[in-house]
């Protein structure tokens, strides 16, 4: 899957690196400036594969608000100011000059993930993505992904698996199942659930040993691959 990609701009080089780190882990692929001529020099020759910016405001050369200006003459990229200017006209101003988002430092990244997800989805550049793991499914397409890997699945695999992750960490029971997936109160054999459990197991690989066997009950789905 293509990753998006993000422009992160700061000249606190720990935060920098440490934002960076963060959001490769969340599958986004990250370039770095640490100044705004760097910004704008790296963005201007990567405009089209750039999906968002995560703006600080005070740089070493000019301030990140000319970086905004420059930017919005030429694209209407996200952008998500982090700064320590926490005033209310300060937040007002970076979006009178274009800003899609204003986060005050000092943040927690997952609550920059959050915004970010959020912007993203607003603007039309995030999937209906579920992630789980080294799994990712892409519900509009009702596609299904081992890390980058594709994985083939039937109709009822799909709908299994999505259901497993839609309700992470709760036991399961196959009658349960049987109702949820199928649709209705299903009259065949419930092992029709373990049947379809093992074909989903050996295409997720031994990697991904998510779904845990409840013994006399039914199944229990957590996105760590250990034994229960």
């Amino acid at each position: 899957m293509k990753k998006i990609k993000i422009l992160v701009v700061d000249d606190e080089i720990k935060l920098l690196q440490t934002v960076t780190e963060f959001l490769t882990l969340q599958n986004f692929s990250v370039m770095q400036a640490s100044s705004g001529s760097e910004a704008l020099k790296i963005f201007t020759e990567n405009k089209k594969e750039i999906e968002l910016i995560l703006l600080d405001l005070m740089l070493p050369d000019i301030s990140g608000y000319s970086v905004l200006r420059e930017i919005r003459k030429i694209s209407d990229v996200p952008v998500i100011i982090l700064s320590a200017r926490s005033e209310v006209t300060d937040q007002m101003n970076g979006f009178e000059k274009g800003a899609d988002d204003y986060i005050t430092k000092p943040f927690s990244l997952g609550l920059v993930k959050l915004h970010i997800e959020a912007v993203l989805k607003r603007a039309g550049k995030m999937k209906n993505i579920l992630e789980c793991g080294k799994i990712k499914i892409e519900k509009g397409r009702q596609l299904v992904y081992r890390e980058d890997e594709m994985l083939e699945m039937t109709r009822r695999e799909y709908e299994l698996l999505l259901y497993f992750i839609e309700h992470k960490e709760t036991v399961l029971s196959r009658e349960t199942i049987l109702n949820a997936v199928w649709d209705y109160d299903y009259a065949g054999d419930v092992r029709t659930v373990d049947t379809l459990v093992k074909q989903i197991r050996k295409k997720l690989g031994d990697d991904c040993n998510y779904i845990h066997t409840v013994y006399g009950i039914g199944y229990l789905f957590e996105d760590k691959a250990d034994e229960k």
